[in-house]
């Protein structure tokens, strides 16, 4: 794939505007403003060796549930272990949920963190800011999502917005405070474009964004749907130049089935997971993962995983599963990731880690680390208050590279 070459790669961006990205995609953009701030730090903030990196961030709304995708406990009661079976994959040292039966091929691709937790309420909200920002807002101060993070430093390319956001940002989940898909006190210029149509339907004759330009056979193969047409875009629109894709599987947890199984109305269920948003999501997921393989874009294009928590290790009364924060699995593939590892480990149902507890700041560290951003660098905010990219003391998971 060929890129503009990066220019003052350790400044901000500069010049990516409305008109620019309209003539690439008729889909429909966010107005950018003045941006308020400036990096406190710039010289060594960039590895000039990032140009072609890019990451894709699939932000698992809902919070799938541990127990029954990526931290199978077989030996545990019923009640904990659930209905599911785990299954073989082609890495002989990783067992995964038969749900995910395309995933399971792939094992050796994908490296899992089964030993992610945080401290903060158990609310969807407070999980999207630490897993998309690396801390809560605080005192009015909100961080600014990864994805604008890496706008800020290293700017468009291809006439293209460095960050884009898929199908469109999340939605009311129940908590009314922000989510962390914004751009923060980096202010508005460095919030990301958003698509707003949705990615299954025909959009424009623009070519980074014209799914129809894909052979029908490629968009069956990503799924017919909202999630995998998406997955297929992000893939399209890495291809020709934007950094960072954010990709929400759904945009709210109200009212269609989503991972946010309480097994209760207006929730879902654990089989409506099974026969809906598991087979939606394999086909998805999978189909990108090959088809950047495929095309010599997976070890520059980090693919991050993630979700707000995890869910509680009992099944609950309505045969569901609640929020629950002290321990859960997210996985990572491409851009310099090595696939098939195994960090951390839960306990025996799956309630808390046993080793390598992993924590928000870690998760955005290691994206971070692979875009080649130095993650020491600090931010100018509010108040000339400097602000760190991730606080004190949290470091990538150098165990996945």
């Amino acid at each position: 794939m060929h890129h503009e070459s990066c220019k003052r790669s350790i400044t901000p961006r500069e010049g990516v505007t409305r008109r620019d990205f309209l003539q690439t995609s008729t889909l429909g953009a966010i107005g950018l403003g003045m941006s308020k701030f400036a990096p406190l730090e710039t010289i060594g903030a960039v590895n000039k060796q990032s140009c072609d990196k890019a990451c894709i961030m699939i932000f698992n709304v809902g919070a799938p549930s541990q127990l029954d995708t990526f931290d199978m406990k077989p030996d545990a009661p019923r009640e904990i272990r659930g209905p599911f079976k785990p299954i073989r994959t082609n890495n002989p040292d990783i067992q995964i949920s038969e749900i995910l039966p395309l995933h399971a091929k792939l094992a050796n691709k994908f490296s899992l963190v089964r030993s992610c937790y945080h401290s903060a309420p158990a609310i969807h909200d407070s999980g999207h800011q630490l897993m998309q920002t690396g801390r809560l807002s605080a005192a009015g101060v909100n961080t600014p999502h990864a994805g604008c993070v890496a706008e800020f430093f290293f700017g468009g390319r291809n006439q293209l917005p460095a960050h884009v956001i898929l199908p469109e940002p999340m939605r009311q989940t129940g908590g009314n405070l922000s989510h962390g898909q914004d751009a923060g006190f980096l202010g508005r210029a460095y919030d990301p474009f958003v698509l707003n149509s949705n990615a299954s339907r025909k959009t424009s004759e623009m070519e980074a964004s014209d799914l129809t330009k894909e052979p029908m056979k490629i968009r069956e193969r990503y799924g017919m749907n909202r999630f995998g047409q998406s997955c297929l875009l992000a893939r399209r629109l890495v291809e020709r130049g934007v950094r960072f894709v954010t990709l929400n599987t759904f945009t709210t947890v109200f009212n269609e089935a989503t991972w946010d199984i309480h097994g209760f109305k207006p929730f879902t269920t654990i089989t409506a997971m099974k026969e809906i948003v598991a087979p939606m999501y394999d086909q998805g997921y999978s189909a990108l993962i090959e088809d950047l393989f495929q095309r010599g874009m997976l070890d520059t294009t980090l693919v991050a995983a993630l979700a707000e928590f995890g869910r509680t290790p009992a099944i609950n009364a309505a045969g569901g599963r609640d929020h629950w924060t002290q321990c859960w699995t997210t996985y990572f593939a491409g851009g310099g990731i090595k696939g098939g590892r195994v960090v951390g480990k839960s306990d025996s149902i799956g309630a808390y880690p046993m080793e390598r507890p992993v924590a928000p700041g870690e998760i955005v560290a290691t994206i971070y680390h692979s875009l080649g951003l130095n993650f020491d660098t600090q931010l100018s905010g509010p108040d000339s208050r400097s602000f760190p990219l991730v606080d004190s003391g949290a470091q990538p998971i150098w165990e996945l590279f």
